[in-house]
């Protein structure tokens, strides 16, 4: 890194810090909505990021993304930094180049590696997110699914792509509720609150606490089902009469 001299063994020796042209190119595509984050994942995949380690860490400061607040937790080891994001997930932040760190917090050392490894090291200490350039001048946050793909190195498949939830989720989400008693139907639909809203059509005359009852089977059935759980990042419930 520029003004960090790294062992000549390492993997990064020759790497001066600066961003890859084509992630930075996709990442401008991405803020003006000409690309999808699904794009961004693709790029990131085979590019170096940098960790950023602090000497002393501390519950300050906060990272702005879409009108909310990523908090810099102290829930980290050997000085690495997460995030706290505003649903109350754990995040690590990993960056472009020195530029884009520098621009998040000038005191943060970086320390190169590759996505996979970065990722990998989220989902061991059970960090369910990735904020990629925390403190811009793009930034993107990776959600649970696209950091499980990326630790594997495997192609991230969102559930939702072009307004659309992909057919494949689609079917997952009514085979997992197919033997919830008093469900007569279920699709899947984009979500607002949530990545993804499962539309539920339910037999006539439940009172409230029969709903309930439905309601925590097919909150318990969607989160056992693979496919679910390795494609959708978050659920809503959306309820009608059949």
């Amino acid at each position: 890194m520029t003004g960090r001299a790294l062992p000549p063994s390492s993997p990064f020796a020759g790497d001066d810090g600066s961003a890859d042209p084509a992630l930075t190119a996709t990442l401008a595509r991405y803020a003006d909505g000409g690309a999808e984050l699904a794009d961004v994942v693709a790029a990131l995949a085979p590019t170096r990021v940098l960790v950023p380690v602090l000497a002393e860490l501390e519950v300050e400061g906060v990272v702005e993304h879409d009108g909310h607040a990523h908090t810099v937790d102290k829930e980290a080891s050997a000085g690495v930094v997460a995030l706290r994001t505003p649903d109350g997930r754990t995040a690590l932040p990993v960056f472009t180049g020195v530029a884009a760190m520098t621009r998040w917090r000038a005191d943060a050392r970086p320390v190169p590696s590759d996505v996979a490894r970065a990722a990998l090291s989220a989902v061991t200490e059970g960090w369910e997110v990735m904020v990629l350039d925390a403190g811009g001048p793009v930034t993107a946050v990776l959600p649970r699914t696209a950091v499980y793909a990326l630790a594997q190195g495997q192609p991230w498949r969102p559930a939702v792509r072009a307004g659309r939830v992909d057919d494949a989720v689609r079917a997952a989400v009514r085979d997992a509720v197919a033997g919830v008693r008093l469900v007569a139907g279920a699709d899947a639909v984009p979500g607002t609150r949530a990545e993804v809203a499962v539309e539920l059509a339910v037999l006539p005359g439940l009172d409230r606490a029969a709903l309930d009852r439905v309601l925590g089977q097919v909150n318990a059935a969607l989160a056992q089902h693979p496919d679910v759980a390795a494609r959708v990042d978050s659920l809503e419930l959306r309820v009608r009469t059949a």
